[in-house]
């Protein structure tokens, strides 16, 4: 029976995105089910890649180096859909790799079942999205996409604390800002199931804030941290560039992330 780690690694490993996200759906399946029968799998160790395998497309750009689209137009909308389902590729990738690669770290049970859960739901909100361009006569691939987002797991790839603050707590957090104005702007075009897309991504994102939060704050009770100020300096070492406002308060509240979390990591913060 393999570990729920080498389960993870084998995630990692597998470069289509459609048989990425079909394999991650299975092992989280296969976690759950031996959950509730009372007899979990072993979390165990493995050894993750220190990048996860891709497929061929879609071209990966520097951030700088990707095309200006406009997203009141066709071509914008469907270039949003495209970096909505690169940005949850990656997410699926990022909670696998959490498993993985700090399954040294004692923690509870639970910790587990919240980045298996989050997976299964970013597996499921690639597809989505990948019915959205389909839809459209496009796919997952068609258009280049920035290699940004893996660098905040290779920043972090040997400090826990420093993943929970950056991955969910910032980056999975920005989602719940902007998330907002693109379920409006698809609204606008007429686009009902992008519309289905966007919201059930936009709710189940909460959860997943609500997570890096969670075990953050718990990480920081066993090592007498106080929770703001670590937030706060590994943020600062581990981000490159500010917090953009605006910010949505009210879902980053629920999230468990209070406004002076935030707010002194902002643009323009102190001057």
């Amino acid at each position: 029976m393999q570990t729920l780690a080498e389960m993870a690694v084998e995630v990692l490993t597998c470069a289509d995105g459609r048989e990425k996200t079909a394999l991650a759906r299975r092992h989280a399946a296969t976690w759950v089910a031996a959950r509730a029968a009372g007899a979990p799998l072993s979390v165990g160790r493995a050894v993750p890649p220190d990048r996860p395998a891709r497929p061929a497309r879609p071209e990966l750009l520097s951030p700088r180096d990707m095309p200006r689209r406009r997203p009141g137009t066709q071509p914008g909308r469907l270039a949003l859909l495209h970096a909505v389902a690169h940005i949850e590729l990656n997410a699926v990738d990022l909670h696998w790799d959490i498993i993985a690669r700090f399954s040294h770290v004692p923690m509870p049970l639970g910790f587990v079942d919240d980045w298996v859960q989050a997976a299964d739901e970013e597996a499921k909100h690639f597809n989505l999205m990948c019915d959205c361009l389909e839809a459209q006569g496009s796919h997952y691939g068609a258009l280049p996409a920035h290699d940004g987002m893996w660098r905040a797991a290779e920043d972090t790839a040997t400090d826990l604390m420093g993943r929970l603050a950056v991955v969910p707590m910032v980056l999975e957090a920005r989602g719940l800002d902007v998330t907002p104005q693109m379920i409006d702007l698809f609204r606008k075009a007429g686009d009902v199931g992008a519309v289905a897309a966007l919201e059930t991504i936009y709710a189940e994102e909460v959860g997943h804030v609500a997570y890096g939060a969670k075990w953050f704050h718990f990480l920081c009770g066993r090592h007498e941290l106080d929770p703001k100020e670590t937030f706060h300096a590994l943020v600062r070492r581990y981000f490159h560039g500010a917090l953009k406002p605006p910010f949505n308060v009210e879902k980053r509240a629920e999230a468990g992330l209070p406004p002076d979390f935030y707010w002194p990591l902002a643009e323009g913060a102190g001057t």
